[in-house]
């Protein structure tokens, strides 16, 4: 029997959040790629009205979700040798996520994020990815993944191409939600590893990114980009067995490559804060794809949890404590 359920690979950190009411929404419909916008005056000096330090980074999030819905799983990431890491540590022990497979740096910090939320507890995050740049897959890494059921793959940076083409030289299913650096990298560079990809997760402003850097499609109007069916079909088209987009207060959408299958925001007992939503979402369908096989289940899973995230400060402060069955 595989020692892992799932095994998550990418960043870990320190979120340190403030909140102001002071930023302006501005809706920028001309720009597909930032379509709102959250402005301050310049020069200014912002009021704070609160301020919080939790844990953030895509595969911390992830694990302790895996951790919370009853998964045994690792987490692949890497720390400085500073206090901040131990933190991270401390916390992935509280949270029940293996340590084993965890990188210590010398001579770097660990990674930290500023989040700034704004109007309607949207965030803009701010990300020093420091020894999360330094992040590699050895060759025993490499053994343990192969046993591993999942693995749940998110945001890289430093060496990510040696990364991904390690990782993908396995045969094993691969759940992804690619950071910032690789969608900025385009299809040409990423689209080898999408035909090896279980199921490709991103939200809509991530898929317009990604479908646009074919050159194909930049000529294609607002409203064709703009329409979740297309980018689906096309996402599909490139390799991955399942494509999910997450479009905020408009639910989340899926396909298989012969069914659509749409998802509806689950009210919140309360709106706070919506760091790490899309984390919790996207590791909590893969967690009910594995126990129930139904996707359309999986996403209502993931639909909870993503509610259950945005009712508490923080990215992992909300996220439910079940053990899945069949």
């Amino acid at each position: 029997m595989a020692k892992y359920d799932v095994i998550t690979i990418g960043g870990a950190t320190e979120d340190i959040t403030f909140y102001t009411k002071e930023g302006i929404l501005i809706e920028n419909k001309n720009d597909l790629l930032r379509q709102r916008l959250l402005a301050f005056e310049y020069g200014a000096k912002i009021k704070i009205e609160k301020a919080h330090s939790t844990f953030g980074g895509g595969a911390a999030n992830a694990a302790v979700c895996f951790s919370r819905l009853g998964f045994r799983v690792a987490a692949v990431v890497a720390i400085g040798s500073d206090n901040r890491g131990e933190r991270i540590i401390n916390n992935f022990k509280e949270q029940g996520v293996d340590t084993s497979l965890l990188k210590k740096i010398k001579n770097i910090e660990t990674g930290f994020s500023f989040l700034l939320v704004g109007p309607e507890n949207e965030h803009i995050v701010f990300s020093n990815r420091a020894a999360n740049s330094k992040l590699q897959i050895t060759k025993s890494d490499l053994n343990i993944l192969k046993t591993t059921k999942w693995v749940y793959l998110t945001s890289l940076s430093g060496a990510w191409r040696l990364v991904l083409s390690r990782l993908f030289s396995l045969d094993i299913k691969i759940a992804w939600n690619p950071g910032h650096i690789q969608l900025k990298s385009g299809k040409k560079v990423i689209s080898r590893y999408l035909f090896k990809t279980e199921v490709l997760i991103l939200n809509k402003d991530e898929a317009i990114e990604l479908v646009v850097s074919d050159k194909k499609y930049r000529s294609y109007s607002y409203n064709f980009l703009n329409n979740v069916r297309n980018l689906l079909r096309i996402l599909k088209e490139w390799g991955p067995k399942i494509v999910v987009i997450t479009r905020g207060k408009y639910g989340a959408d899926a396909f298989d490559g012969e069914k659509f299958y749409h998802q509806k925001v689950l009210k919140e007992k309360r709106r706070v804060d919506t760091t790490g939503v899309g984390d919790a979402f996207g590791s909590t369908f893969v967690a009910g794809l594995e126990v129930y096989q139904d996707i359309q289940r999986a996403m209502y899973l993931a639909a909870r949890n993503a509610a259950s995230v945005i009712s508490k400060q923080g990215a992992q402060n909300g996220l439910t404590k079940l053990i899945l069955k069949k």
